[in-house]
Formats: structure tokens, C-alpha cells, sequence
């Protein structure tokens, strides 16, 4: 029996990486999907067929979720479309690594807008459904940068660690609902991101990983289907991903 029959969900930058592995694991247990992209329309559409092709559903939504219009659209093509909305998971992030002393405003704002502005816009659009339902659940996908800080990322950790802050808050606010709201916060997981950094640069990340490897997406992904399946009575909490990298 699949776990998630007859629940419907949000996912926001699903297009690809953690997002996608995500949408893949929570349709496979039977959750029927609105699939947020921005710029990404073909990997988001080829995720839709894939899905479908499995004997699921799902729907692409193109949208900026740093604008609070964008944001809502989500909510509505839930509704619209599957009639209910049962959970929200916001992954959408960008990086504009740079140190402090050369970072230009614009490169602290649009971090911050996407990491964290988008939190806010997308867990106001659905909370209303939510409350109205009394049950969901919204996960927010964090960062081990957020806990113990990176060098050259004072924007993306400022962001990161103002989601753990938001859910503990806004768990408080909906508990009494039988809303939860949690974190999770991935280490150094195999994605395009990492990708990009020098093989050097990776090895001594590794080299501080007690696990001494990555993570995979789809280690962050089961991290999700727990919360939505199993974890009724868990909110207000930061699950870490990390091989042990913090503890």
C-alpha cells in the first residue's frame, strides 16, 4: 500500500537535485505533486512525464517564490487542480558565494529572497488550507551551512539559519491546528552544486565527514517521506543529514 495515497503536495524548486529526488520518492508512494520550477521548464516538465509514466500525477507550475503572487499561484493550482493540499516542502535556493568584503547588496538580497523570502511567501499561501483542514505538514530544507556557517557564504548561512528559526516559530503558532512544521538540514550532498566545486576543495571536505563520503539526494528524500509519514508527532524540529560532519 502506498503511504501517501490521497495526499497532496507542494514542492518548490523540483526541477532537478534534491527537489527532483524528492517529487520522485513521495509520487512513488502515492502523493499527487504540484511541481514548482522558475528557469528549469524542461527538467521539470521531463520529471511530470516521468512521474506520470509511473502511474502518478503531478503538475509543473513555472513561478519565482521569491514573489509572494508567484507563491500563491502554487497554492491555487493545488487546490484547483487535486482539491486539497496536505503538505508543503520548500527546497528552492540559490548560492552567491563571495566573502563578506566583496559582496554586493544585490547578491545578499537575491539569496536571501530565494532561500528564505520564498518560505514565507509559499507557507502563507498554504497555511489557510492547512488550518482549514486541521492537519499538513511543511518541511523546509535547511542547510548544515546554516548551523555552523561557511566561508564565503554569509548570505546563504544568514538564509539558512532564518528557516530553522522560522519553523521552530511558526511550529509553536500551528500545533493547535495539527499543523507541523520541521527543517531539514543536508550536509554535503551529491547535486549540481557540489558539483561545481574542485576536486581538492571536495577532498578535504570529505576528509572532515566521519562517514567520508557525500550524501545522496535520495537520502534527503526518505528524510521527507519520515516526516510525512511517520512524524505526526514531530515539529518545531532540524532532522540533520550530514554523515556526521555536525553533530
Amino acid at each position: 500500500m502506498k503511504q501517501l495515497a490521497g495526499k497532496v503536495g507542494i514542492i518548490t524548486g523540483a526541477s532537478r537535485g534534491i527537489g527532483a529526488e524528492i517529487a520522485r520518492l513521495l509520487a512513488h508512494e502515492g502523493a499527487e505533486l504540484v511541481l514548482n520550477y522558475n528557469k528549469s521548464e524542461e527538467k521539470a516538465h521531463l520529471l511530470r512525464d516521468e512521474i506520470e509514466e509511473a502511474g502518478g500525477k503531478a503538475l509543473c507550475v513555472q513561478g519565482d517564490v521569491s514573489k509572494l503572487g508567484d507563491a500563491a499561484r502554487l497554492a491555487e493550482a493545488a487546490m484547483e487542480v487535486f482539491g486539497r493540499i496536505d503538505f508543503l516542502v520548500n527546497n528552492a535556493g540559490i548560492n552567491r558565494d563571495i566573502t563578506l568584503s566583496k559582496m554586493q547588496l544585490e547578491q545578499w538580497n537575491e539569496v536571501l529572497e530565494v532561500n528564505l523570502n520564498s518560505v514565507y511567501n509559499c507557507s502563507r499561501a498554504v497555511i489557510p488550507h492547512l488550518m482549514a483542514q486541521t492537519s499538513g505538514s511543511i518541511i523546509s530544507i535547511s542547510s548544515i551551512i546554516g548551523q555552523s556557517g561557511g566561508f564565503g557564504q554569509t548570505n546563504y548561512s544568514a538564509a539558512k539559519a532564518g528557516m530553522v528559526g522560522f519553523t521552530k516559530s511558526a511550529a509553536l503558532e500551528l500545533a493547535r491546528y495539527g499543523i507541523t512544521v520541521n527543517a531539514i538540514c543536508p550536509g554535503f550532498i551529491e547535486t549540481c552544486m557540489l558539483s561545481s566545486v574542485p576536486p581538492e576543495v571536495k577532498d578535504k571536505i570529505k576528509g572532515r565527514i566521519p562517514m567520508a563520503r557525500f550524501g545522496l539526494p535520495e537520502e534527503v528524500a526518505k528524510a521527507v517521506r519520515f516526516l510525512l509519514v511517520d512524524g505526526e508527532y514531530i515539529t518545531g524540529q532540524s532532522l540533520n543529514i550530514n554523515g556526521g560532519m555536525y553533530m
